[in-house]
C-alpha cells in the first residue's frame, strides 16, 4: 500500500496545536520527530492513503487558519511506497534513553542493557507515543520515582501503550490501559505482547466509563492527553478512582495551561503537587490525601 506523507516543520510552541489539529482528522495519527542537530526543531507527520482527499483538504485548511495566529510553514506532501514508509521511520529513530533507566529501542536495532535499565521495544505505528514527545518523556521520568511492586495503575489515552508497558516492566502488578481510538488499542495490545507484559496490562477501548463502579481504586493514574480532556476527566470524577495516598500524573499540558489544571486538581483534594517542566511542556504530579 502506498502512503501520502504529510509533514510540517514546527517549534515547541506550535507542536501541540499542529498535532492536535491533525489528530482531529486522523485520530492518533500525528507523530513527532525531533532533529537532534537543531535546537527546537520538530516535524509533525501523518500518513494518509492516496485517496483521502477530503482529509488532506481539511488538514491544509486547518493549518492555514493556525498560520494566521502563529507562523507555520506550508505542509509538505510526499508519496511513499509501504517499503519507503518503513525505511523513512528507521532513518529517524534511534535507541533513546529517558531519565535514569528507561530505554526505548526500535526492534531492528541492538542494545546491551546497563544494570537497572528498563528496555521497551517499540516500533513506529499509527498511534502516538514513541517517547520522543516531551510530554511522554516527562511522564516516563515521573514513573521512575512512583512505581512500586504490585501497584495497580490506570493509563488513560494509552496511545502506543508506552507508559503502561514501562509501568508493568517497573513492577506494577496490574495496569488498565484505555483509549478511545480503535487503532491505538490495536497497536498498544500488540506492543504489550512484544514486551512480554500482556498478562499484566489490560488494553481496552473507551475511557473512565469502562471502569466498573465497584472496581478497586488505583494507586497511580497516568493521563497524557490534551489539557481540555484532562480537565473534563477531572470534572467527571477521575480522581475518585485514585486510592488514598495514590499518585496522579497529568501531561500534555503547555506552560500557560498549567494553572487551570493545578486549580482543578487541588479542588479535588490532590496535595503535594509538583510541576515538572521541559521547554514549554509541563507534567503535574500530585498525591491524593
Amino acid at each position: 500500500m502506498d502512503w501520502i506523507e504529510v509533514s510540517v516543520q514546527v517549534d515547541s510552541e506550535t507542536t501541540e496545536a499542529v498535532s492536535e489539529l491533525i489528530n482531529r482528522y486522523v485520530p492518533h495519527g500525528a507523530v513527532i520527530e525531533q532533529d537532534p542537530n537543531i535546537a527546537d526543531s520538530l516535524t509533525v507527520k501523518v500518513f494518509l492513503s492516496p485517496d483521502a482527499h477530503q482529509t488532506r483538504r481539511k488538514i491544509e485548511e486547518g493549518l492555514w487558519h493556525l498560520g494566521q495566529i502563529h507562523p507555520i510553514p506550508e505542509p509538505l506532501f510526499r508519496l511513499l511506497s509501504h517499503q519507503e514508509w518503513a525505511e523513512a521511520w528507521k532513518k529517524h529513530l534511534h535507541v533513546l534513553r529517558i531519565g535514569q533507566g528507561v530505554v526505548i529501542k526500535p526492534s531492528w536495532l541492538t542494545y546491551s542493557p546497563a544494570p537497572g535499565d528498563v528496555v521497551v521495544e517499540l516500533d513506529p505505528g499509527m498511534a502516538f507515543g514513541t517517547g520522543l514527545h516531551l510530554s511522554t518523556r516527562l511522564c516516563l521520568q515521573a514513573l521512575e520515582g512512583l512505581i512500586g511492586p504490585g501497584m495497580r495503575v490506570l493509563d488513560l489515552g494509552t496511545g502506543s501503550g508506552i507508559l503502561a508497558i514501562v509501568a508493568a516492566l517497573m513492577g506494577a502488578g496490574q495496569v488498565v490501559a484505555l483509549d478511545v481510538d480503535e487503532l491505538a488499542v490495536k497497536v498498544a495490545t500488540a506492543n504489550t505482547a512484544t514486551n512480554g507484559v500482556a498478562e499484566r496490562v489490560q488494553v481496552e477501548l473507551g475511557s473512565i466509563e469502562r471502569l466498573p463502579s465497584n472496581a478497586a481504586p488505583f494507586e497511580l493514574i497516568l493521563v497524557n492527553i490534551e489539557v481540555q480532556v484532562i480537565l473534563e476527566l477531572v470534572s467527571q470524577g477521575l480522581l475518585s478512582r485514585l486510592a488514598s495516598g495514590g499518585w496522579f500524573v497529568g501531561a500534555g499540558i503547555l506552560e500557560n495551561q498549567a494553572d487551570d489544571v493545578l486549580a482543578a486538581l487541588a479542588e479535588e483534594g490532590l496535595c503535594d503537587i509538583q510541576v515538572r517542566q521541559e521547554r514549554d511542556w509541563v507534567a503535574v504530579v500530585g498525591r491524593m490525601a
